[in-house]
Parts: C-alpha cells; sequence; structure tokens
C-alpha cells in the first residue's frame, strides 16, 4: 500500500518504525545476490523466463507435459536459496521432516508453482477454457448483492489472481487490484502489459510510493466497486502489524486492515487453489470486520489476529500452493 495513502490515513500504529522506511526488494520475495547481477535477465525473476511462459503457454499440450518435468528438475538442481526457503517455511506446517521428505516437498511445491504460472499465461494468452468451482458460493452472491463496495484479501496461494478476476468475469464489477512491483524492471514492462489486456473492469495499481493510491482505493469502495488486495506478505517498506502465524511471530501488512477500518467495508478472504489442469476452486471465507474505535492500534491487531486465523486455515488446506520464497520464519 502507499506509504502517504493508507498507512497515513491510519495513523501511527504497531510494527510501524519512525522516520524513513527501508527500501527494496518485497520483504518475502526470492533473494537477489551475485547470481542475479551474472544472469541478467535469465536470473529466475528475470524477464527471459515471463516471456518463456507466455510462449509456452500458446504451445500443444503435450509440448508442455514434456518440457514441465525437464524444467523442474532444472529448478530444483539450481535454485538452492529458494529450496531452503520452501522447506523452512514449510517445516512450522507439516512438522520436522528426513531429507528425501524435504525434497520431496520442495517439487511438489515447484510443480503446483510451475503449473499455476503456465495456467496464468494460458488464461492471458489464449482462448483455453477454465472450470472453477466456488465454495461458500451463496454467502459471496449475498456480499455481491448488496451493491456496496467489496474489499477482498487474500495470500500468494494458488492461482490467486483467479479469485480477484471472478467478480469481475462472472459479474461484471469493476475490479481494482493492488499488487507488488516484479522485481526486473523488463518484466515488469511484461506483467503490465499482459495485466493491461484484460479490459477496463480489472484494474491493476502497483504498490508504489503513490500517495494518492489509498484515496483512489478508498473511492472505489464508496462507489461499490471491488477492492483486492494481498493480505499475507508486506510491501517493501511497508507498514506492519505482528500476529501470530503457525504459533510463530509473522508481519502482516497494515494496509488491508486500515482501508477497511476507515471506510468501514469488512475483509472478504478468498483463495483460488488449484485441483488440476486448467481447474481450479475459489474459496470465500466469513468476512472479517476491523472495528473503529479510539483504539487504533487494538482495532488493528484485532484484525490482524483475525485474517492471520484464517491465513493459517488457508495455507493448511494446501501447503505445496503457498508461494512465498524467501525464509519467513527465524525463531
Amino acid at each position: 500500500m502507499s506509504r502517504e495513502g493508507l498507512e497515513r490515513a491510519a495513523g501511527p500504529g504497531p510494527g510501524r518504525a519512525a522516520g524513513p522506511r527501508p527500501s527494496g526488494p518485497p520483504p518475502h520475495a526470492p533473494e537477489r545476490g551475485r547470481a542475479a547481477r551474472l544472469l541478467g535477465p535469465l536470473h529466475v525473476t528475470g524477464v527471459f523466463w515471463f516471456r518463456l511462459h507466455g510462449w509456452g503457454a500458446r504451445r500443444p499440450e503435450w509440448l508442455k507435459r514434456l518440457l514441465m518435468p525437464c524444467f523442474l528438475v532444472f529448478f530444483q538442481l539450481t535454485l538452492r536459496k529458494m529450496r531452503r526457503a520452501i522447506a523452512a517455511n514449510l517445516e512450522p506446517i507439516l512438522g520436522p521432516c528426513g531429507p528425501f521428505e524435504r525434497e520431496r516437498r520442495i517439487w511438489r511445491t515447484l510443480q503446483a508453482r510451475a503449473w499455476s504460472l503456465t495456467e496464468r499465461y494460458e488464461r492471458l494468452e489464449t482462448d483455453l477454457p477454465f472450470e472453477v468451482e466456488v465454495d461458500n458460493r451463496a454467502a459471496w452472491e449475498r456480499l455481491a448483492g448488496s451493491g456496496r463496495g467489496l474489499l477482498l484479501v487474500t495470500g500468494h496461494v494458488g492461482n490467486w489472481e483467479m479469485a480477484s478476476a471472478l467478480p469481475a468475469s462472472e459479474e461484471g464489477r469493476a475490479v481494482h487490484v493492488v499488487r507488488e512491483e516484479e522485481l526486473d524492471s523488463k518484466a515488469q514492462r511484461f506483467v503490465a502489459g499482459r495485466l493491461a489486456a484484460m479490459g477496463p473492469g480489472y484494474t491493476t495499481h502497483f504498490a508504489a510510493d503513490d500517495p494518492l493510491l489509498g484515496l483512489a482505493l478508498r473511492d472505489a469502495l464508496e462507489c461499490g466497486e471491488i477492492v483486492a488486495l494481498q493480505g499475507d506478505r508486506p510491501r517493501s517498506g511497508g507498514g506492519t502489524v505482528e500476529a501470530r502465524l503457525f504459533g510463530r511471530r509473522y508481519a502482516l501488512p497494515v494496509g488491508p486492515l486500515a482501508l477497511a477500518r476507515q471506510t468501514a467495508v469488512p475483509l472478504i478472504p478468498a483463495f483460488a487453489y488449484r485441483l488440476g489442469r486448467r481447474r481450479y476452486r475459489v474459496v470465500f471465507e466469513e468476512p472479517i470486520p476491523v472495528a473503529e474505535t479510539r483504539d487504533r492500534a487494538g482495532d488493528v491487531r484485532t484484525g490482524a489476529e483475525a485474517l492471520a486465523s484464517v491465513l493459517e486455515r488457508a495455507i493448511r488446506r494446501d501447503p505445496f500452493q503457498w508461494y512465498v520464497f524467501r525464509t519467513v520464519w527465524t525463531e
């Protein structure tokens, strides 16, 4: 979220440091070190892989299924930092394990992520059909039919973009999606161009130091539109609030909680799980209200605890579809 927008409107709160905020890559993004400098666009965060996925999405199915294991073996052998992060992040969820189970967990996560990315580009680049099931559809339709603005909050679980795109594709609702910029500037331009093709009803706002972003999102909610935010990791330099996730301290972004509190719009958790080839299940959870009392810090902290509980349940549902590729727990 924007620093001068939502977080200033929210006022000083828990987990927010005084003075200038640090800058840099997203806290939970893959680490970029010497390998990134050497490989440039060929690094895993570089534009080469984004373009390759876009190209691959238009290839015949037999070729995709032939190439996928080859790339997975390559990544399994080369992405050492990401592999360590995946294993470390899964241990609080699944428990400790031996070396063979560790490699199996890493493989399953990379495999799920690879197919999820492929299907993201199939949705953007092709007319291939997708099958989408919706859990708790009655509750969602009741909320969607209210005419009020809706504040969706999701996590890096499955194909998270599917959950935010559903209201635009099925109901014609205007949707505003906030997402982090890609680490590679050329990759960022590539992704922005693809998302722009989704049409005027689906607007992507890239989280940057835009002082007007918070106001734009608030206005969208007041106009009865839908705003979709990531709730499981803060942006670089963004305000955070501490919660407990799988029994360990975890920093959640303040932005979604502050916006919900300011606009009196509850958070609606939504997650899109991959079930199979171009098959997804979108799960809408019960709304999370964020109170607005004189105790702003307490309001945000209570909302964060409720959100962390929902995130934990969502991740437990399929831990191998939680895509956070930097170690998030050090305690």
